[in-house]
């Protein structure tokens, strides 16, 4: 998620700021010559243009690091653990939304990890760890807080339990969520990280991502090693330095390079720690790309974002099927000692770092140009026996040496990396025979397409329901007119619209700060029927004693009935804990079907486009506001009605549309009226207490047991004769 906080200089350096701010700043260090100056203070530390200065570049930054380790009393015991060996090699990070289509499948109700898996290996090169992420956009529709929202996934957390049993299988480590913002849902009598740990034990989790964090509590890591070995605390900000030794991996999110690409503070500092490149709006990653290949780092793999498709380029992933082998081949060398940044290059705009080992180098090269760069790339100290191969085309080169200077040539594409290795060790030259072979292969894919895979979002068809020649019993005609234009109002809440997909990065960050967005619809000129009041928890009983309804999955299924009854007190309020395809049962049951979004807006508002159903105003006593903490009978608020003359239209219960739509990798439905529940604290629950009439919510579908909530109910539709 966005962070919903701004960090002043005490928050980035933590509890110890006072004692060690001058080397966490670089203050007081003599960095300053010419015209350069490094700044350590910096995520990514910026590196100078003239190469005459990076010899000096390099000398500060060692002696920045030796200084600051010194300062800090660095200790990197929790690294050399071998538990936690695992993240200093997680290179490829995937952000999934457990909802994503791709991931369960609602048809069959089933995870589909190795599918999903097996995707990540053919588009991307593969992953090494997944984020299930599980309740933002749609936490905050009822009181369940997010630990509910694991329990509440289908096969609840024993299913959850194997399809990350299922993860690890295939060798990829899996994390869950924490969103400490979440103070306005239910709250439990244990504390947060107490129940964080439980997650962790029945799950059998490798880490934690600490949404909208830099760090986790100092207590954290004690009570985490006695649950399970191993498990990575990983924030979306960069923790402190004072923290770097109990925080594994961190988010390297949004960060600004400099023109010649520059250092990554925590990896320079502890060399094992890893960083997710991250630019999740963005539609070109070669900035990412290039800093995680210049610093040996990871790459963070987002395209669902909340419900937003922003897929990633065909040259993006390219670049990153031909850059992970490469890494995970030699993890040795990415978190060494042995790394020199900014070495001499043969071609304008093109940069190298060196990584060496005992008995090889290796060289990571970036082009920053917009132009392919074919010819000299590298020019080396050679020495006698050494083979070199490009590790990008999968070739063995053969270079002249010519006073033991080695000149290394070959192709780069425009914004793409380059990779050359030397080794004087016959052993490892030939034992590199089939990684060659599988890099040709992956370089034979490479493609330089930019655009921007669209995924279109398609209304699934409506429910046909009969046409009734009068007017049904406890329904009220509804006559719209010729060319009934609506105007709809959506906040902007990172899922997107009813299209999934960002017109750009740029068009998400200017539509932010939760903005609301306004859409024009036409409403069909038809007549139609809609129910005055929602479904009642008694007529709901009534449907279900007559039909014999059980839903396939029956998880949470009218979850506040006693016995499968409602109690005298419940009978004529709106029955809730109820899916949209509950919902639809019903409908078809009575005869009926659900209003379309539209349908629903009209006969609230009536033709003068109201906000409220009673006038332009919200007004007390006119519905549910929240103040009983609870659903009341639908028939309470009177002095609500609406034009055509409908009650319960805002407040007291969310209600199902028929306006369900997918692009294929997100469900949503459109739900309307609010509820009298609304969690408080923060701006990224869903905006809860009444709405008005106009007011539409993006509410994302996974199963029908976390579709149910407590603060959606329905109402019916029948389209009239005339």
């Amino acid at each position: 998620m966005s962070a919903e906080w701004k960090l002043n200089r005490r928050d980035l350096l933590g509890a110890g700021a006072v004692a060690v701010s001058s080397v966490l700043s670089g203050r007081g260090f003599a960095f300053e010559s010419g015209s350069f100056v490094l700044e350590p203070d910096k995520d990514l530390i910026p590196a100078p243009r003239d190469p005459a200065m990076w010899p000096q570049f390099r000398q500060q930054l060692t002696q920045w690091r030796d200084q600051a380790r010194k300062q800090l009393h660095y200790d990197d015991a929790l690294y050399r653990r071998p538990e936690f060996a695992w993240a200093s090699s997680s290179y490829c990070c995937c952000f999934l939304m457990m909802c994503d289509e791709a991931f369960y499948d609602t048809a069959s109700g089933r995870y589909t990890v190795d599918a999903f898996l097996d995707d990540g290996a053919e588009r991307f090169g593969g992953y090494d760890s997944i984020v299930l992420w599980h309740a933002y956009p749609r936490i905050g529709v009822d009181q369940r807080n997010q630990f509910d929202f694991y329990r509440d996934m289908p096969g609840g957390l024993s299913g959850l339990r194997e399809v990350v049993h299922a993860c690890q299988a295939r060798g990829v480590r899996v994390y869950i969520d924490y969103n400490p913002w979440d103070r306005g849902t239910r709250r439990e009598d244990r504390s947060d990280i107490d129940l964080l740990i439980d997650t962790v034990r029945d799950l059998d989790v490798d880490g934690i991502f600490l949404d909208t964090m830099t760090e986790g509590a100092a207590e954290f890591r004690a009570k985490l090693d006695a649950a399970r070995a191993g498990v990575v605390l990983e924030g979306e900000g960069v923790p402190p330095l004072n923290r770097i030794a109990d925080h594994h991996a961190s988010w390297a999110q949004h960060f600004q390079d400099s023109p010649v690409p520059g250092v990554l503070r925590h990896k320079w500092l502890e060399r094992r720690h890893m960083q997710h490149q991250i630019r999740r709006w963005s539609f070109d990653h070669t900035a990412e790309l290039h800093t995680a290949w210049m610093n040996g780092s990871g790459m963070m793999v987002w395209e669902n974002v909340f419900g937003s498709w922003v897929a990633w380029n065909e040259r993006d992933r390219s670049i990153l099927r031909t850059m992970l082998p490469i890494q995970r081949r030699f993890p040795e060398l990415f978190s060494g000692e042995s790394w020199t940044p900014l070495v001499p290059t043969e071609a304008a705009g093109v940069f190298a770092s060196c990584w060496s080992g005992a008995d090889v180098r290796l060289w990571t090269l970036v082009n920053r140009e917009e132009q392919v760069v074919d010819g000299p790339l590298l020019k080396i100290q050679g020495t006698a026996g050494e083979r070199y191969f490009d590790l990008i085309s999968g070739d063995e080169l053969r270079p002249e040496p010519r006073d033991s200077i080695v000149v290394l040539r070959g192709k780069m594409p425009r914004r793409g990396i380059g990779c050359f290795l030397a080794t004087s060790s016959r052993s490892t030259a030939d034992s590199l025979k089939p990684f060659l072979q599988t890099q040709r292969q992956a370089s034979s894919r490479f493609r330089d397409d930019t655009s921007h895979p669209r995924r279109e979002t398609r209304l699934i068809a409506p429910m046909a329901g009969p046409k009734a020649k009068s007017v049904p019993d406890g329904m009220v005609a509804v006559r719209p007119g010729p060319d009934t234009k609506l105007t709809i109002v959506m906040r902007m809440r990172e899922c997107g619209y009813y299209d999934s997909m960002t017109d750009s990065e740029e068009g998400y960050w200017s539509s932010y700060n939760f903005q609301t967005r306004e859409f024009q619809r036409l409403l069909e000129p038809r007549a139609y029927a809609i129910d005055e009041t929602p479904v009642t928890n008694a007529r709901f009983h009534e449907f279900v004693t007559r039909a014999q309804y059980r839903p396939r999955d029956d998880r949470n299924f009218l979850k506040h009935w006693d016995q499968g009854k409602p109690t005298a007190e419940q009978a004529e309020h709106p029955v809730v804990w109820v899916s949209l395809e509950d919902a639809r049962a019903f409908a078809q049951w009575a005869g009926r079907r659900l209003p379309t979004e539209e349908e629903w807006q009209f006969a609230a508002q009536g033709g003068d486009g109201r906000a409220w159903p009673w006038g332009p105003n919200m007004e007390p006593g006119r519905c549910n506001d929240g103040s009983l903490k609870t659903t009341t009978p639908v028939r309470s608020y009177p002095d609500g009605r609406s034009p055509c003359g409908c009650l319960d239209l805002c407040g007291n219960v969310w209600q199902w549309t028929e306006s369900e739509r997918t692009d294929g990798r997100t469900r949503f439905c459109i739900i309307r009226g609010g509820s009298y529940f609304a969690a408080q604290g923060s701006n990224w629950y869903v905006d809860g207490g009444p709405r008005a009439a106009n007011f539409a919510t993006k509410f994302l579908l996974m199963w029908p047991g976390l579709d149910r909530c407590a603060t959606i109910g329905f109402r019916c539709a029948v389209d009239l004769d005339a």
